[in-house]
């Protein structure tokens, strides 16, 4: 059983858990910017799919129409999803830079 703790021993333990904070909110931080760099590079190979594959079949090369159509539909899908996103950041973004402190 604990009789007493010493001011020293509270400090250390304080310090101890900002640390964990701290440490978790770049934890938090890094997850989102992976999060986001891995969408952006997902819609652009979705792109870069769809523009293959529409070479090809204007190349002549054995690619069926409905799955170019299919690919150009994806990659314009989520072309325009990432564009709406952003747009809704920059609106909140500019919704909080008009509140007054």
């Amino acid at each position: 059983m604990i009789q007493a703790i010493s001011p020293f021993q509270m400090q250390s333990v304080k310090e101890s858990q900002n640390q964990d904070v701290q440490n978790n909110n770049q934890t938090q931080q890094t997850s989102f910017s992976d999060f986001l760099t891995q969408s952006i590079n997902e819609v652009n190979s979705m792109q870069v799919k769809s523009d293959q594959m529409t070479a090809a079949l204007a190349k002549g090369k054995n690619v069926q129409l409905q799955d170019v159509m299919i690919a150009t539909e994806k990659a314009s899908v989520t072309m325009l999803a990432t564009i709406e996103i952003r747009n809704k950041a920059v609106e909140a973004y500019q919704e909080m830079m008009r509140m007054q402190m």
